[in-house]
């Protein structure tokens, strides 16, 4: 999979997460996505390829790097709690999807209550 389409597919996950919003606090070249005003998905190419930064579960991270040689720690972020996805591996659209709603509820879980735009126990569930 090439960069540009790691990071569409990224982008497009986060347009079906609510309450998420695109800001640009580090300038350009580095897309970052909030929701209430916490990161959890960044997007840039600084580093010669366009990657993807998500929050993981610690445990979650280790396995998928174990996994995975196109999922390696976060980029500039701390390397226990975040990771980097590459464009060079054959990462799945479904992984990526699972990974970025997994980043957004890891952020949202940590909210107060009244401010979650999801219930992070019930949100992208199936529930048939």
């Amino acid at each position: 999979m090439n960069g540009e389409k790691l990071q569409e597919l990224a982008r497009a996950r986060v347009q079906e997460l609510p309450g998420a919003d695109l800001e640009y606090p580090f300038g350009a070249g580095w897309d970052v996505y909030k929701v209430r005003d916490k990161v959890f998905m960044l997007l840039t190419d600084v580093t010669g390829e366009p990657i993807v930064i998500l929050k993981t579960d610690p445990e979650e991270s280790k396995a998928l790097q174990e996994q995975h040689a196109d999922i390696t720690p976060g980029y500039h972020m701390n390397k226990k709690h975040w990771i980097t996805l590459h464009p060079s591996g054959d990462l799945q659209k479904q992984m990526i999807d699972d990974l970025v709603t997994e980043s957004f509820l890891l952020v949202v879980e940590n909210l107060p209550h009244a401010k979650r735009p999801v219930d992070p126990a019930t949100f992208g569930r199936d529930h048939r």
